[in-house]
């Protein structure tokens, strides 16, 4: 008897983002496909699966594998495919997930849109481009790199005009300028300093959008939509109304412009959200979008057509079902309002109103997701949004009006938000927690000697009174004999007994030295560096709140600078081409291949063989080495004995040493014989004596390199502090732990007591970048 055949399969890559709206959209498309009888797997970064059990409760399965790397994702699916899992359809709901929708659709030859279409809606400028050439009205826009190069588009076109990120979404750093004079602000408004941005002329005119369905490979329109913003300079959408309330002759000229425009751009599948104002001159097209659009559209659109379900007309469509949808619509019979709650800025002590707004006849969806005690953020972009009111109505003014008097009808009372140092934390014993967590990595992390797929999250917290006091976050890997639940253990034990000991860091003492005797006594004790650093954080990030300072000013350290990150290369992957330093793992049998291939490269070259090369393989090496000159070179051998000879054949090359590198007297060792080490605080046990290093090389005239693990944002920001201390850091290991989208720089923010956060958009720093 044969085995049962397995059920087809929906491949939702991107899953959910962790905001309500985004996991409502993933559930429904779930369910949706379940209706269906497909089995669902979804795919998305490890964080958020984690972050979004309601999502990976309505699929089947699901895996971690992030689609920011859209040939990873097509990689790892065909390789389900070779192994007889193959998809019956693959699709996604998040716009930055698209284009791995697209690239493992076309390596599975399954339905879906060519990759290098939704590449170039994806970016803005390319999309005006293609949309300017087909013949559609655009705003004039140039792509900036700085400042200057703003100024000179300005100067060249008519005002005023928007900033807005190159690839971005919710209206994160879009900004309306009237001249010269507002660039600053705008600019410092965008999500990342550093990358490209856009300016480009601003368009006058009412907004609105088009929400459709590709059938057959065309796109039909299933209903306009019309958009209510916040007045600039910012354009965060406030509200949404559907039907938009437009004459027939205009209505049909939008979905006209609309379907020529999708078919111009090469677009043949799914969903579809493009953007337009309606000015005295025509019809201008904005941003266009292979997802349903924002704002509780999904849900919106099915009150207006009951029985559609928009993405099960994909599937039906995909897998070659019937699907009943006229060419032309009727007109619908009742409409639908979405409406943003925008309360003051500040802490909420009171909020009235909300019951009887959740519970209104007509409201579809509400939520509310701050309550007493919560701090509302100004309102800059849809990730400010603190909640919503969905309501149905007969007519479009209705339901308009309807959504504004409930949202109306709830009262926010706030308060200024209380100064971090103005808490009395108190002077109890603090309650010690200690949390571990597995956490796939993002992608594969490979080296000379070991591939890296997860690691252990650990975060300690010290409570008191409920409230979080002091914490500290690192991750532990078993590749580098890093055992999470010993280290668990070991830090929990060695909190409390520092917890129990009464100090005197509320009453003026130094609350540093008590501290650094402590952990060097922990150290002599025999527990690990790893425990020793995640106590020490949590700890100094206990008195620095106290003090009122960011742990820096409490250690008595420069003002962090600004840190321009290596562009780190595992082997096996790419290298780029951009211009930044780049670090280039070696110590694999394909080295003087990718050595060869560096011949030329415009940038500084650090390169890492993690003691991978033997005497003949520096021999073989050499000449390739003496002709790139590298500006650094990191633990080449595994002999220490070749390190003179190393250093006199590249006397350009700063010869740094990493791996074993844990102690003072490990320090000075690599100081005389390399001339520079590679200090981590991880091995070091934390930010004290990896400082005490690191003055000692100061002092030596040693080339100094600040490095770290795969280690969770929070513990990349506590040891770049020690940035400014350094020639070269090379802080990026959170990349392939968390959600945060590689940057070729970051700040802290450097003001907030306690250990300072990542800040990707911040002023540029006093000092700026001496490390690199």
């Amino acid at each position: 008897m044969s085995a049962a055949p397995h059920p087809r399969e929906l491949l939702l890559i991107g899953g959910g983002g962790e905001m309500t709206l985004s996991v409502d959209v993933a559930v429904q498309a779930l369910e949706q496909a379940r209706a269906r009888g497909l089995r669902t797997h979804v795919t998305n970064r490890a964080d958020t699966l984690a972050a979004t059990p309601a999502v990976t409760a309505a699929a089947d399965t699901a895996t971690a594998v992030d689609f920011a790397r859209p040939g990873d994702t097509a990689d790892w699916a065909a390789g389900r495919a070779a192994d007889g899992e193959r998809p019956a359809l693959v699709f996604g709901v998040r716009e930055m997930a698209q284009e791995a929708v697209a690239a493992t659709a076309h390596a599975l030859e399954l339905p879906g849109n060519p990759p290098a279409a939704v590449r170039r809606i994806r970016t803005k400028d390319a999309c005006r481009a293609a949309l300017a050439a087909a013949g559609f009205r655009q705003p004039a826009v140039r792509v900036c790199r700085d400042a200057s190069e703003a100024r000179a588009f300005l100067a060249a076109t008519a005002g005023p005009w928007v900033v807005k990120p190159r690839d971005g979404a919710d209206s994160a750093g879009v900004r309306k300028v009237t001249g010269p004079d507002d660039l600053p602000a705008a600019l410092a408004q965008l999500p990342d300093r550093e990358a490209p941005f856009l300016v480009e002329e601003f368009v006058d005119g009412r907004e609105f959008s088009v929400e459709g369905v590709f059938v057959g490979g065309s796109p039909r329109v299933l209903e306009v939509t019309a958009k209510e913003k916040l007045p600039p300079p910012y354009f965060v959408e406030i509200g949404h109304v559907l039907p938009a309330d437009l004459p027939e002759e205009t209505r049909r000229s939008v979905e006209e412009t609309v379907t020529a425009a999708l078919t111009a751009l090469e677009l043949r599948f799914g969903l579809f959200h493009v953007e337009l104002w309606l000015t005295t001159e025509g019809i201008v097209l904005g941003e266009v979008h292979v997802r349903i659009g924002g704002g509780w559209i999904h849900r919106m659109l099915p009150h207006v057509r009951p029985g559609l379900e928009l993405y099960g007309t994909v599937y039906d469509d995909a897998l070659g079902l019937p699907v009943d949808l006229p060419a032309s619509l009727p007109a619908p019979e009742r409409a639908a309002a979405a409406r943003y709650f925008a309360p003051p800025e500040g802490r909420v002590t009171a909020v009235t109103g909300w019951d009887a707004v959740r519970t209104h006849p007509a409201v579809l969806h509400a939520e509310l997701r701050v309550g007493p005690g919560d701090v509302v953020p100004g309102f800059r972009s849809g990730g400010d949004r603190v909640g919503a009111v969905v309501v149905g109505a007969a007519t479009p003014a209705e339901a308009r009006e309807l959504a504004r008097e409930l949202v109306a009808s709830v009262h926010f009372t706030v308060e200024p938000v209380e100064p971090v140092d103005a808490v009395d934390m108190g002077d109890d014993v603090p309650e010690v927690r200690v949390d571990l967590e597995p956490r796939p990595l993002t992608s594969s992390f490979r080296i000379s000697h070991m591939t890296i797929e997860t690691v252990d999250h650990l975060r300690l917290r010290l409570l008191q009174g409920g409230r979080t006091v002091g914490e500290g976050e690192i991750t532990a890997d078993s590749g580098y004999g890093q055992d999470g639940p010993a280290i668990a253990a070991e830090a929990e034990a060695l909190a409390r007994t520092l917890a129990a000991a009464r100090d005197e860091a509320h009453h003026g003492a130094d609350p540093v030295a008590p501290l650094r005797a402590a952990l060097e006594k922990a150290a002599a004790d025999g527990v690990g560096a790893p425990a020793r650093m995640l106590v020490e954080m949590a700890f100094l990030d206990r008195a620095a709140r106290r003090a009122g300072v960011p742990v820096w000013r409490l250690l008595g350290l420069p003002e962090p600078i600004r840190v321009r990150l290596l562009h780190t290369v595992p082997i096996g992957e790419d290298i780029p081409l951009d211009g930044r330093p780049l670090k280039i793992k070696l110590g694999g049998a394909d080295d003087e291949q990718i050595l060869r291939s560096l011949l030329g490269v415009p940038a500084p070259l650090i390169l890492d063989a993690n003691r991978g090369w033997d005497r003949q393989d520096w021999e073989r090496l050499r000449p390739l080495l003496a002709e790139l000159a590298p500006a650094v070179l990191e633990d080449p051998v595994r002999d220490p004995t070749l390190l003179p000879a190393i250093r006199a054949a590249l006397p350009g090359t700063a010869v740094v040493l990493d791996e074993g590198i844990a102690t003072a007297g490990d320090a000075a060792f690599a100081v005389g014989t390399a001339g520079g080490l590679n200090v981590k605080l991880m091995r070091f046990g934390g930010i004290l004596p990896a400082l005490d290093a690191l003055s000692d090389a100061t002092e030596e005239g040693a080339a100094r390199m600040l490095g770290c693990f795969l280690e969770p944002p929070r513990a990349i920001a506590y040891a770049a502090q020690l940035a400014g201390l350094c020639d070269w850091s090379d802080l990026d290991g959170h990349f392939w732990v968390s959600d945060d989208r590689p940057v070729p720089s970051y700040g802290l923010d450097s003001d907030a007591p306690g250990i300072p956060r990542i800040a990707y958009t911040p002023e540029p720093a006093r000092g700026e970048a001496a490390a690199i």
